[in-house]
């Protein structure tokens, strides 16, 4: 081979070694700018998923101040459930110290509705009255225990019930209970007057 001939394949191969040298620093640049434009798209998403949360904390914190005794959702399901759980229990009879579940005392009865979604109340109508939070008649909402003297008007706290539905329109509410008449009831508070009226209290607050 001549020295021309020689010269001219160095050359030649020179030329490819560059070439594919390039070809693989080009391959490089495109992997690393896509890489580059992963990392940017999903800076953009955190952002905007971050920005998002911020925003709904905002809006639910406001909604919060704005309507204190408003419930989340899930307080909402629960208290439905404990109304479908206590409904389940109509027409069982009264029992004095009766706790469930074939017959009830009054406190026996709330105490075991509200045991299914994990609260303890106390074992009388008088203990359940000191738990809990204390709540306007006028601002009764489903799920809150109302409390009732016994028989005897004069005397402290001897009844409790559940409260259904209230109307704090007209101040008025219907609760279900263990009646000793009747056994497990529905009544209405503008018709019930074998008991006076105590006062009211709230376990399901958020």
């Amino acid at each position: 081979m001549n020295l021309r001939n020689l010269l001219t394949l160095i050359i030649i191969s020179a030329g490819v070694m560059c070439g594919s040298a390039q070809t693989i620093s080009t391959k490089h640049a495109h992997r690393a700018a896509h890489q580059q434009q992963l990392a940017n798209a999903k800076l953009r998403m955190d952002k905007n998923v971050i920005q998002d949360f911020i925003k709904n904390d905002i809006e639910r914190r406001e909604d919060a101040v704005a309507n204190p005794d408003k419930l989340s959702s899930e307080s909402v399901a629960m208290i439905n459930d404990l109304l479908s759980e206590a409904k389940n229990h109509l027409g069982k009879r009264y029992r004095s110290g009766a706790k469930g579940p074939n017959a009830f005392d009054c406190s026996g009865f709330s105490s075991y509705v509200y045991r299914q979604f994990g609260y303890s109340l106390g074992a009388s109508s008088r203990d359940q009255f000191n738990q809990g939070e204390p709540v306007d008649k006028n601002k009764l909402r489903a799920g809150d225990l109302v409390f009732f003297t016994g028989r005897n008007r004069n005397r402290g706290v001897g009844h409790v019930g559940i409260v259904v539905s209230a109307d704090n329109d007209k101040g008025t509410f219907k609760f279900i209970h263990a009646s000793t008449s009747q056994g497990i009831k529905v009544d209405s508070s503008d018709g019930y007057y074998t008991h006076r009226y105590l006062g009211a209290r709230r376990l399901i607050t958020e």
